[in-house]
């Protein structure tokens, strides 16, 4: 494998697409966690497909948009869908989190409506769906790159404020910080990351990367910053081990990583059981010594 990384280009884009995944997804994932909008990432995903499956039926009807990428699409409904979300948890105010199952029910509708009139699943659908190694393009590496370098200089520049509304969103408020304008940006982010992650995972299963390694830090990190590394190493573990394993194997990728990042967070949870009862045991061995 790592001969066929030097000489063939589908494998570098997949890995090193992979390993731009593995710090972005789990990185916003913890906000994600954190302000209990973990099922937005699912909505988010289903309104992708749509958008993939809208692309790959204008590319069939509409001749000048043969060959048109349908990460584009896919990225503009996946933005307009964080827009409803957020339209929905205004006018939802005490409701707010019906705006997620709303959003979601109708990207699902709109998509089977689409592959319908693309009359059904394709090769294409179904990568997107799951994941694909080999469909990964250099042009999905450039754009997956550069939304990881604005995510990144977001997160660093907004760290502190997206910490506080996290945690305490009234509080932010009357701190006077932006909070609508800053979730606003925050949401965009999301909808980008989950469209840009869709070669390799799939729409499907993209949610699961963002939800799964942070999940699996939550249980033995000491602090949120790390909280932050241990996710983003628990997804890169996941995305590089599944993908090395979905190539001798011959699995799809995005299931072979969801299942890797499934097997850490037993681990940690396992770890977290011993290291409690350690201590229980410690705990009662001194109080029988006093």
């Amino acid at each position: 494998m790592i001969q066929g990384l030097f000489h063939y280009e589908f494998l570098q884009n997949a890995f090193l697409t992979g390993i731009l995944i593995g710090i972005i997804a789990p990185l916003l994932g913890v906000f994600i966690v954190v302000r209990r909008l973990s099922l937005i990432a699912d909505a988010l995903s289903h309104v992708t497909l749509t958008g993939i499956a809208a692309s790959l039926l204008l590319e069939r009807s509409v001749a000048p948009l043969t060959g048109l990428n349908p990460i584009y699409m896919g990225m503009v409904f996946s933005v307009g869908g964080s827009l409803f979300i957020e339209k929905l948890r205004e006018v939802y105010k005490s409701y707010q989190e019906l705006a997620i199952p709303i959003i979601m029910s109708g990207g699902i509708g709109l998509g089977v409506i689409f592959i319908s009139l693309a009359n059904g699943f394709n090769t294409d659908l179904f990568s997107y769906l799951f994941g694909s190694v080999s469909a990964v393009s250099r042009t999905d590496l450039y754009v997956i790159l550069a939304i990881s370098i604005v995510v990144i200089m977001i997160i660093r520049l907004l760290y502190k404020e997206l910490f506080i509304l996290s945690f305490d969103e009234e509080y932010a408020k009357a701190s006077g910080i932006a909070a609508k304008s800053i979730h606003f940006i925050f949401i965009v982010m999301v909808a980008l990351v989950i469209a840009a992650s869709m070669r390799i995972v799939g729409v499907l299963l993209v949610s699961s990367l963002m939800t799964l390694p942070v999940a699996a830090s939550i249980r033995i990190a000491k602090g949120f910053k790390q909280t932050i590394f241990y996710s983003i190493l628990f997804g890169e573990i996941s995305v590089l081990g599944g993908l090395i394993i979905s190539y001798y194997a011959d699995f799809a990728p995005g299931g072979t990583i969801v299942m890797l990042a499934v097997l850490i967070l037993v681990i940690t949870i396992l770890i977290r059981k011993m290291m409690a009862k350690n201590y229980s045991l410690k705990e009662e061995m001194s109080g029988e010594r006093s």
